[in-house]
């Protein structure tokens, strides 16, 4: 599953940016690939395109990823809509994540989101193929606080999976290029042993 391109999840937009159509592709590289919390591969590449309009987007994204299981790539694609009312952010989609080799096997989910100055909160409810045994269903959700880079996250799992983890971090841009790092604190139930991780990021984005 992918991480901050964030992911994710899609970042949240207002009205006034996505107010007409706009291509965009992106590539980065983490030292380490966590998603929501739980590590996919030490250094992972990852690229990806987009498109929005009027709040509508489209969009793939592409990652390397390592497991007990083999390598592979993750491929993920999504559709959706953000929006804005008065000062509250909204959003609404959905996301697929596909695997080639054996890494892992296909999840599909409904991503809502709603937003209010510093704060943003995300829910996913999703089910999990699972290699041809029975149907897992989960939801995750995601609390963020963020201002001026820095933000903290705090992120659980119900249902059919479990598990928590907190995610503090820092992001910026410098020439065009965007840096960011951030610590992870995962607790047993998420991954079967608390881990703890320092991670960085970089990427760039190129309009069209």
């Amino acid at each position: 599953m992918k991480t901050t391109r964030a992911f994710l999840a899609v970042t949240l937009l207002s009205a006034s940016t996505i107010a007409s159509a706009d291509w965009s592709a992106n590539i980065g590289w983490a030292s380490d690939y966590y998603f929501r919390g739980i590590l996919q591969k030490s250094s992972s590449a990852s690229g990806g395109i987009d498109y929005t309009k009027n709040g509508f987007y489209v969009g793939t994204w592409v990652a390397d990823v390592a497991g007990p299981f083999g390598d592979g790539l993750e491929v993920d694609g999504y559709f959706g809509y953000n929006g804005e009312i008065a000062e509250v952010t909204y959003g609404i989609g959905y996301t697929g994540y596909f695997y080639t080799g054996d890494f892992d096997d296909t999840y599909q989910e409904v991503n809502l989101s709603a937003g209010y100055g510093w704060f943003n909160f995300d829910a996913a409810i999703g089910q999990y193929e699972n290699f041809g045994g029975a149907t897992q269903d989960y939801q995750f959700y995601a609390a963020t606080i963020s201002h001026r880079g820095l933000y903290g996250k705090y992120g659980t799992f119900q249902d059919d999976f479990s598990g928590s983890y907190v995610e503090l971090g820092y992001g910026t841009t410098v020439s065009e290029i965007d840096l960011g790092g951030y610590l992870l604190f995962t607790d047993g139930e998420l991954t079967g042993s608390s881990d703890q991780a320092l991670v960085f990021t970089i990427g760039k984005t190129f309009d069209f």
